[in-house]
């Protein structure tokens, strides 16, 4: 089906894109003031919990976007979100976890579909595979 390929693309620019521009964006641009004062819901300290949290949501959500290491790129948020659905908003009522649970379903589904033909993976393998 021709469709499938745009809704891949469509699916792509909107989970990675809002994830990268709407929460890991601000965590960005407020790094030095939020460093220190970050939830610590794996016990690992806040400062690196935070780094984490910002590679994933900011870095990895724009690659997904851009349809660049998809599969990868990915996988860091599906752990994210599942850390806050379960671990950070564990006891918290359902409505407190949904939108964790939207994007943990949105980059999965993105993982298992792949990044289709519009993306920087389908320009590199036609790189890779010319003679």
């Amino acid at each position: 089906m021709r469709t499938i390929p745009i809704a891949q693309l469509l699916l792509r620019l909107s989970v990675g894109g809002m994830m990268a521009f709407l929460h890991g964006w601000p965590k960005l641009a407020s790094f030095d003031s939020r460093l220190t004062s970050f939830p610590d819901p794996l016990g690992i300290g806040s400062a690196p919990s935070f780094v984490l949290v910002v590679i994933a949501e900011f870095f990895a959500a724009t690659a997904v976007a851009l349809g660049l290491f998809t599969r990868a790129a990915c996988i860091p948020n599906i752990i994210a979100m599942a850390v806050a659905a379960f671990i950070v908003h564990g006891a918290d009522p359902f409505a407190k976890k949904e939108l964790a649970l939207i994007y943990m379903a949105g980059f999965t589904a993105i993982a298992l579909l792949n990044a289709g033909p519009y993306s920087i993976d389908a320009i590199l393998k036609k790189r890779k595979t010319k003679p």
